[in-house]
């Protein structure tokens, strides 16, 4: 499993914000792989894994937006009940933490994506 990049966008809690951090990177030919938005009163944030990172951030911060990057996994894992459980069960065993984590996929796939900020991404990306 790969660890990779993710970028965090902070950015205001207001209609259009993803629109327009889509339309940046869309105009910047950087390829949106996941992301994931949330908000707490009038600001949010947006993590982002893209295909060109640098590319990414240099839009962004022209643009205006603050962001950084950290490291994260990004893994695929059975489309079935406990297969996370079972997954988060091995990372505790070998004591790391998860911070953060979103997942997704399309119903009747057999296959979920999943992203992962963790304690330990080396020993993490080592574990099946």
């Amino acid at each position: 499993m790969p660890k990779v990049k993710q970028i965090t966008v902070t950015c205001e809690n207001r209609p259009g914000t993803l629109a327009s951090l889509a339309n940046i990177l869309g105009k910047s030919k950087v390829n949106i792989l996941a992301f994931n938005a949330s908000s707490a009163g009038a600001m949010g944030y947006v993590q982002l894994i893209v295909d060109n990172v640098a590319r990414a951030e240099k839009a962004l911060r022209g643009k205006g937006f603050a962001c950084y990057e950290e490291t994260v996994i990004h893994l695929t894992l059975p489309n079935r009940p406990g297969a996370l459980a079972t997954y988060a069960g091995r990372l505790a065993t070998k004591d790391i933490n998860i911070g953060a984590g979103y997942q997704t996929t399309v119903e009747g796939s057999d296959k979920a994506s999943i992203v992962l900020a963790v304690s330990r991404p080396a020993a993490a990306a080592k574990i099946r």
